[in-house]
């Protein structure tokens, strides 16, 4: 009994995938979207034996319910069969805890209720994962469900790093403080470097880069997070895809007078309209990466403004924590980009930080080593699987009951 089914639900999507935890294999997976359009669309993938088998349809997908439908059909179709073969549990992605939600959670009607409420910390996130953990309860009433929640690896952060600087009652009132997000992803990749360097978890100061579309740093110190550079909201922090990460507050009071700009529209602006997106008109770093090659002076200084984020980031760290063992990179631009890795690096070389290039430019799947052997800091590229560490703290809820 160690298969979980893990659902990542949005608004009008949801993913899955089912992972046996014990030999860490994805026994299939898929994706079921456009939920509540006129048509919508459902792949799924069996993985394993000769070739991975595809299929997909398109239908109507009214809501969530329907589409947990469809993919129980396409279990049934295709397989692994999940009749004969149930998981032992149901693992939900859920973006936002507050501070209510520290570790993995049992969900019940009580924590069903709670997430809900906890929507107005993460209204793009939270009612999407909502609707996706009613139906599945619906589709699986006789299994347990856990949600495994982002911000819960952060509950560790010292008030001095959750706290931000306004009238503390005001704060208190609307729930306002440091919550970081990538909480599995950065848990799963800061023991997967202990691990990878044969050291105890809690001996190490390490820092973890999940550089995506979206993009935190965090700093986990004996396995505990210290600091993230996500806050309230996944926006702030880094330079991201289309999100603007650190900026002046006051540029959202000009904007408002001179523009007219309203709430909705100033959310918009920095959540989809900025970052790469409106510094270089394009969000994906291998585009970037290819119009600077090519001289364009707009990707040029994106990819500048992008660097120089991720040092400031990575020297603050290093300086909270009093110094580091393990740099690891990790998620699309994290795992894929040498030149970002380079960059984010280059400047180091006073602490003893040392990237070798023939190692950074090796196209290498799994984990790896891309610092020299004499680099006083072990530099990593750590592939994230987050599915995985959701199942994971999926069955040690589970086991505990």
């Amino acid at each position: 009994m160690t298969v979980v089914l893990v659902i990542n639900s949005g608004s009008s999507s949801f993913k899955y995938q089912l992972i046996d935890v014990e030999s860490e294999r994805s026994l299939a997976s898929g994706l079921v979207e456009r939920i509540g359009e006129a048509v919508g669309s459902a792949r799924h993938k069996v993985i394993g034996g000769d070739a991975d088998a595809e299929s997909s349809r398109e239908l109507p997908i009214p809501d969530h319910s329907a589409g947990f439908q469809v993919m129980l059909e396409a279990f049934e179709q295709n397989g692994p069969s999940l009749v004969e073969e149930p998981p032992a549990a149901i693992g939900h992605r859920v973006v936002q805890g507050g501070a209510r939600f520290f570790q993995p959670t049992l969900v019940d009607d009580l924590v069903e209720i709670n997430i809900d409420e906890l929507s107005v910390l993460a209204p793009l996130h939270n009612p999407g994962a909502v609707q996706g953990i009613r139906a599945a309860r619906a589709a699986f009433p006789d299994l347990a469900h856990v949600a495994v929640f982002d911000t819960a690896f952060h509950q560790t952060l010292p008030p001095a790093a959750y706290t931000y600087a306004i009238d503390r009652d005001l704060a208190r009132k609307h729930r306002i403080r440091r919550y970081g997000f990538h909480g599995t992803s950065h848990k799963f990749v800061s023991r997967a470097a202990a691990d990878f360097v044969e050291r105890p978890l809690k001996e190490l100061k390490q820092i973890v880069l999940h550089l995506g579309n979206g993009a935190s740093v965090t700093a986990v110190d004996g396995g505990h997070s210290v600091e993230t550079s996500m806050g309230l909201t996944p926006l702030e922090g880094l330079v991201m895809g289309t999100r603007s990460g650190d900026i002046d507050p006051s540029i959202l009071l000009v904007l408002a007078r001179r523009e007219e700009m309203s709430p909705g529209q100033l959310d918009t602006f920095l959540n989809k309209q900025s970052g790469m997106l409106g510094l270089a008109g394009v969000s994906d770093m291998r585009d970037i990466e290819d119009r600077r090659e090519a001289g364009n002076g707009a990707a040029m200084l994106a990819f500048d403004v992008y660097i120089h984020r991720l040092r400031a980031y990575i020297g603050s760290y290093i300086a909270q924590m009093g110094g580091v063992d393990v740099i690891s990179f990790t998620a699309g631009v994290g795992e894929n980009s040498p030149l970002v890795r380079a960059e984010a690096l280059a400047t180091l070389g006073f602490l003893g930080v040392h990237v070798d290039a023939e190692r950074n430019a090796a196209r290498v799947r799994g984990t790896r080593v891309i610092s020299t052997d004499d680099s006083a800091v072990t530099v990593l590229v750590v592939p994230t699987n987050e599915e995985l560490e959701i199942a994971r703290q999926t069955l040690s809820v589970i086991d505990r009951v």
